[in-house]
């Protein structure tokens, strides 16, 4: 098999698979407090519900979303079960303006943007799912006075 043949031409190497309370709804908060967009049409139960959906950002990340149970899948919602042990650090154009939308929007900060000695401005939230969302904006090549502590 050749590499345009081993994934779908519009999918990265890796996407991320967040089990959620409300696929619905959790689509809907990304768009608003991420900017995040509706990818193909979300795959619905006979109710209705949304037992799948992508979204994306900036035309290079998807990121699939399913709610607790889906497909018999025991995986629960960090908020309902223990905290995830994996986090998403994503860039932004700006990272000050995207905490604000996150917080607006209803995430809880975990820490406000900050500048690092790995010369990215991020801040880290935390969605209603619980999930943990790191944001970066990258401040441009090392000026060799950042200090490390």
């Amino acid at each position: 098999m050749s590499e345009t043949t081993t994934r779908p031409s519009q999918m990265p190497w890796i996407t991320p698979y967040l089990t959620v309370r409300d696929a619905a709804e959790s689509m809907e908060f990304y768009e608003k407090a991420f900017g995040f967009s509706a990818g193909s049409t979300p795959m619905k139960d006979e109710s209705g519900s949304v037992l799948h959906g992508e979204m994306s950002y900036r035309d290079q990340i998807v990121v699939m979303v399913g709610p607790s149970g889906a497909f018999g899948n025991p995986a629960k919602a960090p908020v309902d079960s223990v905290p995830s042990p994996v986090g998403l650090y994503v860039y932004c154009a700006d990272a000050d303006a995207m905490h604000e939308r996150a917080v607006e929007a209803g995430c809880q900060s975990l820490f406000p943007p900050t500048d690092m000695f790995w010369r990215d401005r991020c801040f880290a939230v935390l969605d209603p799912d619980g999930h943990r969302w790191t944001f970066a904006t990258h401040l441009g090549p090392s000026t060799g006075q950042e200090e490390v502590g």
